[in-house]
């Protein structure tokens, strides 16, 4: 099987906390994307309930990149909206802090899912209907497939961790 992805941006999609912790949407539920695809609620139930018993995790990657991991997501569930996720971005991990750079200044507001599908089927629109996923990762990204939904990142903590980060390079640079 293929690995898909499918991004997201929806209100407040990606919010940074304090001690860069990011909290939003991952995917929403009866949403139709710009590949029309619709990603049915409890799509995800099975493989969440897979992994917490095989004690695997979601990875949190950049841009899909199997090769970057950036952070931990502490949380993926699924409620009444979609895939709601929360975790945080390692300050150890340069592309990391990188992210919570980007995000503070609003340069980066999407997270994607990559999955492969377990069971779909078509609406009588024709557009493909996700009801079983297995989840694998969930990315920062730059482009989601959710045009019309906004991202903010407004947590003064990211913007204080950003300028933190500036600071002690410019130190290290001066040293």
């Amino acid at each position: 099987m293929d690995l898909e992805r499918k991004f997201a941006r929806g209100d407040g999609s990606v919010r940074l906390e304090e001690g860069a912790r990011i909290t939003g949407y991952a995917s929403f539920f009866g949403v139709e994307d710009t590949g029309r695809d619709i990603v049915a609620p409890g799509a995800f139930c099975d493989s969440l309930a897979r992994i917490g018993t095989e004690g695997h995790s979601v990875k949190m990657l950049w841009q899909h990149d199997p090769a970057q991991v950036i952070g931990v997501w502490d949380e993926v569930r699924e409620d009444e909206r979609g895939l709601r996720v929360s975790g945080r971005l390692l300050d150890g991990v340069s592309r990391a802090r990188e992210a919570a750079a980007l995000i503070d200044a609003g340069a980066l507001d999407g997270l994607s899912i990559g999955y492969t599908v377990r069971r779909a089927g078509r609406d009588e629109k024709g557009r493909r209907l996700l009801k079983e996923l297995e989840l694998w990762e969930v990315s920062l990204v730059t482009f989601p497939m959710l045009p019309s939904a906004r991202v903010g990142a407004k947590a003064d903590p990211l913007r204080d961790l950003a300028r933190a980060i500036r600071a002690a390079r410019d130190d290290l640079a001066r040293a």
